[in-house]
């Protein structure tokens, strides 16, 4: 005797048809069509008709349902890549430091050669500082150190006033991406110096900041 599957009324073995409720049985085994065919079995709803597997897996797959079908993987990892944000957007777009080309430069030589070209090699000095600073503080549309030695000899050296106390600015912004100590009183000191007749001098303060963001970038000593 066995139970019927659609209204477990009970069936004498040999019996094709349920008495209670009517449904065809099977002629093998007590009433029933095999478990080839039985419910919830091998073709169990869920299991292979809807494909979800055993602890939610989709048609037998490996992974949970979800990592591979929508690309999100452990700990929000996008098809197998590093986590959202490190590749696809970048670290210099936030703030951070790329690289540089400069290196280090001698501040005593610097010195030495624009006293004994009579302050030829002092425009020059300025036109690299300005350009390096542009490159340091990720700023490559800024004014170029050609422009700015240009229009310091046009205006008699106004213009040069001007872009010493902007530089301290920049100088600490380009300091502050890279975690180096910034001195927010840099660009006054800059500009007394020259009105004092001490450019050189602010020049040299200048150097001395990109000679350390050089050397954060492992840039030799000059």
């Amino acid at each position: 005797m066995a139970n019927c599957p659609r209204c477990g009324a009970f069936i004498q073995d040999g019996v094709r048809v349920c008495p209670n409720c009517g449904i065809q049985l099977g002629e093998n085994n007590n009433g029933f069509n095999g478990q080839q065919q039985s419910y919830g079995q091998q073709q169990s709803y869920g299991q292979q008709q809807y494909g979800y597997g055993p602890q939610g897996q989709q048609f037998n797959q490996q992974q949970p349902y979800g990592q591979q079908q929508y690309g999100y993987g452990p700990q929000g990892q996008q098809f197998g890549q590093p986590p959202y944000g490190q590749q696809q957007y970048g670290q210099q777009q936030y703030g951070q430091p790329g690289g540089i080309s400069f290196g280090q430069r001698s501040i005593a030589l610097a010195i030495i050669l624009s006293i004994f070209t009579l302050g030829i090699y002092s425009i020059y000095w300025l036109v690299k500082m300005a350009d390096e600073i542009n490159e340091a503080a990720g700023e490559p549309n800024a004014t170029s150190g050609g422009m700015v030695a240009l229009l310091s000899i046009v205006t008699c050296g106004i213009y040069q006033y001007i872009w010493l106390y902007k530089s301290g600015e920049r100088l600490n912004n380009a300091k502050g991406m890279r975690g180096l100590p910034i001195d927010s009183s840099a660009g006054v000191i800059y500009l007394v110096l020259a009105l004092f007749g001490l450019s050189i001098v602010s020049y040299a303060l200048i150097q001395s900041e990109l000679n350390k963001i050089a050397a954060y970038h492992g840039a030799p000593a000059a």
